[in-house]
């Protein structure tokens, strides 16, 4: 009995071995069902939603002059009134007074040598003039005193009272007085002839501004050696580089083949790379009347109708010269896309917009056609991404794969 009853006590792990499996079978139930359903979805999004290679254009902007350009041309802004200046004289720059980016007038002096020497000869030519004008004054009062003399004894030679010899001694003297203040008077003209010229001395160590103009670069600096020729060692042949920014133009090449498409007084937009927004009305001043034979080309100044404090020399420039002149409300840029991406759906016109690796059918308003381009007044913007090859195989959300990625 005892035994029994110990025997009763056990635990049969068979029967719990199986109870446990048998709370199992649920999950086991759930994870046999699910995995083929994911596979399933899987298959069915690789077979029924491909990833699609496309081809991509981006939304710009463009100017309505591009519609009626003829040519386009590139060349730099140069400015056509231009001086390195440099004194006359040789000698060790004592001061400048201006830098880079400074503004000058005409006759303006921006720069001095060193020039005591020739300060030295002005001195002393200006004390040659004052002894010269002080001779002059004293043969004057001479010439004046033999006047007035021989005026006396003429009366008095009338009245018997002098010698006739008296009177020719007088006369003599007053025709020697006026010889000798004629002579004084040349000498007074001497004397400021070579005052004039210790000034044009003292002048050539002042360098002054030939017209209104910027300072583009400064070539030297205080207590460099400056000489006109620059040919000994360590010397500058010039100071300072000036330009009349009023006289800046474009100096463009064009191709001899489309010389025909361009004339004097054309209309033209320039481009300058420096400030891309920016888009500046001109006109054609000349064509140059030779040809670059190395390069097949000829130069065509353009001058801008409105010159802008920003447009600096030597900037590069595009110019698109035009079939006619922009009208006003063809000054702002409009938002355009390319053609080929408009898919039309009914009456609206639709773009594929690229959001990360799929696309949004996105429907658009569109405006003038500009070439190729047609503009896009609502529902993109400037910089998006859109597709255009192959729209035939897209839809709102197809997963597709850019060329350029």
């Amino acid at each position: 009995m005892a035994n029994e009853e110990l025997s009763r006590l056990k635990i049969d792990k068979q029967a719990l071995s199986e109870h446990g499996d048998w709370r199992k079978r649920p999950v086991r139930l759930v994870l046999w069902l699910l995995i083929p359903a994911l596979s399933l979805l899987a298959m069915w999004k690789l077979l029924f939603s491909p990833v699609v290679p496309i081809e991509t254009v981006t939304v710009s902007q463009a100017f309505p002059s591009q519609a009626f350009t003829l040519l386009n041309a590139s060349g730099y802004v140069v400015a056509q009134r231009k001086a390195a200046l440099a004194a006359k004289a040789t000698g060790r720059l004592d001061w400048l007074g201006v830098e880079e980016g400074s503004r000058v007038k005409q006759g303006e002096i921006i720069a001095r040598l060193e020039g005591r020497d020739a300060d030295a000869s002005r001195q002393q030519a200006a004390a040659g003039l004052a002894s010269a004008l002080s001779q002059r004054d004293q043969a004057r009062v001479e010439a004046d005193d033999a006047q007035r003399n021989l005026g006396r004894l003429k009366e008095l030679l009338g009245q018997g009272v002098v010698s006739q010899s008296d009177y020719d001694a007088a006369e003599a003297r007053y025709q020697r007085g006026k010889a000798a203040l004629a002579a004084a008077a040349a000498n007074v003209k001497v004397a400021e002839a070579a005052l004039a010229g210790t000034e044009v001395a003292v002048d050539y160590t002042r360098i002054r501004a030939p017209f209104d103009g910027v300072v583009l670069t400064k070539n030297a600096d205080v207590g460099d050696i400056v000489t006109p020729l620059g040919a000994a060692a360590n010397a500058k042949a010039s100071v300072v580089t000036i330009a009349d920014l009023a006289s800046l133009r474009v100096e463009a090449d064009v191709s001899e083949a489309n010389l025909e498409k361009v004339k004097q007084g054309q209309p033209c937009e320039i481009l300058l790379d420096a400030l891309p927004g920016s888009r500046f009305s001109g006109v054609v001043h000349t064509v140059v009347p030779t040809a670059d034979r190395s390069k097949a080309t000829v130069l065509v100044k353009v001058s801008f109708l409105q010159p802008a404090p920003r447009i600096l020399p030597e900037m590069s420039a595009k110019v698109a010269f035009l079939e006619r002149a922009v009208r006003s409300d063809e000054q702002r840029p409009k938002t355009v896309i390319s053609r080929s991406a408009v898919v039309k759906q009914g009456d609206s016109s639709v773009v594929y917009l690229i959001k990360g690796d799929r696309v949004v059918a996105t429907a658009v308003t569109l405006g003038a056609k500009l070439g190729d381009l047609i503009e896009v007044t609502a529902g993109v913007k400037a910089g998006d991404k859109l597709a255009v090859k192959p729209l035939e195989k897209l839809k709102d959300g197809s997963r597709i794969k850019s060329a350029d990625k």
